[in-house]
């Protein structure tokens, strides 16, 4: 694996993420954002946080695929979610969760969480960019 999770002593340890990736590999992937966008561009899960950061993991999937890799090499996520309050966290993990069983991954990465006011079309509620390291 070229990528190891870590929860280093002498910071939290917590559940949904790590705090940490300590990446091995040679070929560096910088994934742009994804959203809620099927592959011929179809908006997906209008006004349901839930389907579109699942959307948006499963996106990340494919392309990492393209790349000759997958969800387990993202070494680091940032995720970003308009309107962000911590009442959406269930619907966040909601989508994350379903996204990892249709991937058969295990999705607890190092991960910022960013709240913003808006994204680059008024129906997007979330954007998800992932950084990758393959052998």
């Amino acid at each position: 694996m070229t990528v190891t999770l870590v929860n280093p002593d002498g910071l939290p340890k917590p559940e949904v993420y790590r705090q940490m990736s300590i990446a091995t590999g040679s070929k560096m992937v910088f994934l742009a954002g994804q959203v809620a966008r099927d592959a011929q561009g179809r908006p997906v899960g209008e006004g349901d946080l839930a389907a579109q950061v699942e959307q948006a993991y499963l996106n990340i999937g494919t392309a990492l695929a393209a790349a000759g890799g997958s969800f387990d090499d993202v070494a680091k996520l940032t995720v970003y979610v308009v309107d962000w309050t911590p009442d959406k966290m269930p619907l966040l993990g909601e989508g994350v969760a379903r996204a990892a069983a249709k991937l058969g991954v295990d999705p607890v990465k190092p991960i910022t969480l960013l709240g913003v006011a808006a994204l680059g079309e008024p129906d997007l509620l979330v954007e998800v960019e992932a950084t990758a390291v393959l052998d």
